[in-house]
């Protein structure tokens, strides 16, 4: 019944998506020319696109299901139809030696008006299904195949998430794997427990044979296989035993064991592979922070090359040495780059290893002190964000030899260097600043670094750099 629904929805909006292209073409022409008298150039490519467009639109998979799938994606495959369909529509008039006859201005507009209906009529279709589903209707039932740990985060998502349009009905608890391979083989039903999630009492079953024919009396329209990977042999059953049955069979890998963030499927050489450890941004993604770290940088720099020239003064002049001090770090990926600051310490020289700075070290200047406890030693780094090298918000980079301390100590520890490193972070913001005596200072120290590479956007930034000005400078540990 919901296939039969899906097929006559989809042709509804193949038959919508036609009508709107016609209404666009005619309100562009009104627009135009306050008239709608079209010319026949005119109706020609109205029913050019409007043909084109049951054409292509299937074929960039407009009209798939979009039942638990970011709204975002179908915009993009709708918007990068419609431009196929424009553009095919323009060489049809070149083709033709029509364009001359055809008015700039009424295609222009009848693109812009088309494109705009056809958008907006998606996300309505979007918004009014999910709508829907987060009031229990138009949903699809789901059985979850699993341990009780990972079938127990499963629920919790969609119960979380009703709008997704999915109803988990029941667990095959698979704890002991071997008991369930034994009592599937023997036809023994061991007793059903049930768990409760959502206020509601779900069955927890402990038989593979029991599963797959509730499966089939309840016309269950979905099962989720949340196993690991080493369970091939399990994984191979349910394959076999529905695969004469007309249900979604799925596999959701419990990566838990071997991955620091939540899996992520994507394509390679034509390949459906799984991300365990990869970089966690695109490099699309990206771009507003990188554009940002160069406006920032610059006008930081600009307006602070006073502030800047009189610390360099002070230093100069308050002890020997240098006015920089520069030292190696890993940046992104670990490509290591030379970090400025300005030195806050008397010249000295390290015997094989990077001492941290402690309270009342006597190494630390005066005017250290001070620059240190303010952060304003850290202002020279902004040319390091100038360059490339770091952005203005990440996980604060260490010396080299503090990362091959720590990186067998501290897990995640080195994944911290799949972004940029930043002059502040949101490890800072929340007073973890200054010297590490202890491994678990490390240790919260990462977590929070790596809870900010797993939530990035652009606006978390903006956060970290609006607490950096109010509570980010000073600090107590920072000495």
């Amino acid at each position: 019944m919901q296939e039969k629904n899906h097929d006559l929805f989809s042709w509804l909006a193949r038959l919508l998506d036609v009508c709107l292209i016609v209404a666009g073409g005619l309100i562009a022409h009104d627009v135009r020319f306050s008239s709608l008298d079209v010319s026949d150039i005119e109706r020609l490519l109205i029913a050019f696109n409007s043909a084109l467009a049951l054409l292509l639109f299937p074929a960039f998979g407009v009209y798939e299901t979009w039942r638990g799938k970011p709204f975002a994606m179908m915009l993009a495959r709708v918007t990068l139809a419609w431009m196929a369909v424009v553009a095919a529509g323009l060489l049809l008039a070149f083709s033709l030696h029509r364009m001359d006859s055809v008015s700039r201005l009424w295609f222009a507009y009848s693109t812009i008006i088309c494109g705009a209906l056809i958008i907006a009529s998606k996300l309505v279709v979007y918004s009014g299904l999910r709508l829907m589903r987060g009031r229990g209707l138009n949903q699809r039932t789901v059985a979850i195949v699993g341990a009780q740990g990972f079938s127990r985060t499963l629920l919790a998502h969609l119960c979380s998430t009703p709008e997704q349009g999915f109803t988990p009905v029941c667990i095959l608890d698979t704890t002991g794997d071997e008991e369930l391979h034994a009592s599937g083989i023997s036809g023994a039903s061991p007793p059903t427990s049930a768990i409760g999630m959502g206020g509601n009492r779900l069955p927890v079953l402990n038989d593979f044979d029991e599963l797959v024919d509730k499966v089939r009396a309840d016309e269950i329209n979905e099962v989720w296989l949340a196993l690991p990977l080493s369970q091939e042999h399990t994984i191979y059953r349910f394959v076999h035993a529905l695969r004469h049955d007309f249900v979604n069979l799925r596999l959701i890998p419990d990566t838990r064991s071997i991955s620091l963030f939540n899996h992520s499927m994507t394509d390679i050489a034509g390949l459906a592979t799984i991300n365990l450890t990869t970089s966690p941004v695109h490099t699309l993604q990206m771009w507003p922070k990188m554009l940002f770290d160069r406006l920032f940088a610059a006008t930081a720099l600009l307006a602070l090359s006073p502030l800047m020239i009189a610390i360099a003064i002070a230093v100069k002049a308050t002890s020997k040495g240098p006015v920089f001090f520069t030292q190696h770090r890993k940046g992104a990926d670990g490509r290591p780059f030379r970090i400025y600051k300005f030195r806050s310490m008397g010249v000295h020289r390290e015997h094989g290893q990077v001492t941290q700075a402690t309270r009342n070290d006597p190494r630390v200047t005066k005017v250290g002190a001070f620059l240190r406890r303010t952060s304003l030693d850290e202002l020279p780094q902004f040319l390091n964000v100038l360059f490339g090298h770091m952005s203005v918000v990440g996980p604060r980079p260490h010396a080299i030899e503090h990362d091959d301390l720590y990186k067998d100590l501290v897990y995640g520890y080195m994944f911290r260097y799949r972004i940029k490193p930043g002059i502040t972070g949101w490890a800072q913001v929340n007073g973890y600043r200054g010297a590490t005596e202890k491994v678990e200072k490390m240790q919260s120290r990462v977590k929070f670094d790596l809870f900010y590479i797993h939530n990035w956007s652009f606006w978390f930034d903006i956060k970290i750099v609006a607490m950096t000005m109010f509570k980010g400078f000073i600090g107590r540990n920072a000495y």
